[in-house]
């Protein structure tokens, strides 16, 4: 059972607390990704951390959301590139956080062109799954 706790031999579901921690350790955990992200590609622009967290909550739901609906949409063409297309993928759903975070005054977030956010989703990927090595969020096997 994907999610569930294995205590004593005996499984259960994450109470909802436990999700909400998981949720804020997850979040933590992209929000750091694209501050890295902001600070190493000279073509993204991130002020301040109110902004890097925001940026970091829309950019999760698209990729809960959005990004599976896409995932299936362009499978045949992820397929034939050998998964390559996957990369350009997580750079249109970085592109599309810029977009929706350029409609917010208070959220100072920009992406100059495609190869920045593509350099930008790679660096936010590689990030997030090594932070993800070290920290477990709860409900994670």
């Amino acid at each position: 059972m994907r999610g569930a706790f294995v205590v004593f031999g005996m499984e259960r579901k994450p109470s909802p607390m436990e999700r909400l921690v998981a949720f804020g350790v997850r979040w933590a955990l992209l929000s750091v990704a694209v501050w890295v992200a902001a600070n190493v590609v000279g073509g993204i622009y991130l002020d301040g951390w109110e902004s890097t967290l925001v940026v970091a909550l829309i950019l999760g739901l698209l990729n809960a959301v959005v990004r599976p609906v896409l995932f299936w949409a362009s499978l045949p063409l992820t397929c034939l590139t050998v998964g390559l297309f996957l990369l350009v993928l997580n750079a249109a759903m970085l592109a599309l956080t810029a977009w929706i975070a350029g409609h917010f005054d208070r959220i100072h977030f920009h992406i100059d062109g495609f190869w920045d956010a593509f350099w930008g989703a790679l660096i936010i990927s590689v990030v997030a799954w090594l932070l993800g090595l070290f920290v477990r969020a709860p409900g994670k096997p």
